[in-house]
């Protein structure tokens, strides 16, 4: 834990949060699913199970659904990168506690967003293999998130955060009139 709070010290330039946070998209838009699309062909072959392949009906539902978890994702990015002057990596932690925009909505609106993009993906590839893959990793996220972030959050930002922690729900955007 004194490495997060030592890391979340530091306030970084923009031109470092840009560099890095470009960085890490390398592996959440191209390693990860490159490693969800492969794996999962591999296990769909292994195990002889077919795709759920629809064609145009996969390739729409799938791409509403990755630009719905795409575009939470950014708006979550671009808002730590600009108003919290931090990037989503533990290294370059954001130096203000978001509660305004999609984090009025979850705590986590990038971690929604690019789990939703990966069940979308799924989706497009018409793999089931692709999905339980999504959803192995998302447990593994979500345990992280309660067990590390959530504890340097807390004591970051104290009663702040355990206020916005009460009110706003971890992971599945709640839509709340006048928001």
């Amino acid at each position: 834990m004194n490495l997060f709070k030592k890391w979340a010290e530091n306030e970084y330039r923009i031109t470092h949060r840009v560099v890095a946070t470009i960085l890490a998209g390398v592996v959440f838009v191209f390693i990860i699913p490159f490693f969800i699309v492969q794996s999962s062909s591999f296990i769909d072959n292994s195990l002889g199970v077919a795709r759920f392949d629809y064609g145009l009906i996969n390739r729409l539902i799938g791409g509403l659904i990755i630009f719905i978890g795409w575009s939470f994702a950014i708006w979550s990015i671009l808002s730590q990168l600009t108003q919290g002057r931090g990037t989503p990596l533990p290294m370059m932690a954001t130096q203000k506690l978001l509660t305004t925009g999609p984090f009025a909505y979850c705590r986590n609106p990038m971690s929604f967003g690019t789990i939703v993009l990966y069940i979308g993906l799924g989706t497009w590839i018409g793999s089931l293999a692709a999905i339980v893959i999504v959803i192995i990793l998302s447990t593994l996220l979500i345990s992280y998130i309660k067990s590390i972030e959530e504890l340097e959050l807390e004591e970051r930002f104290g009663e702040s955060y355990l206020e916005y922690k009460e009110s706003t729900p971890l992971l599945i955007p709640k839509f709340r009139r006048g928001n």
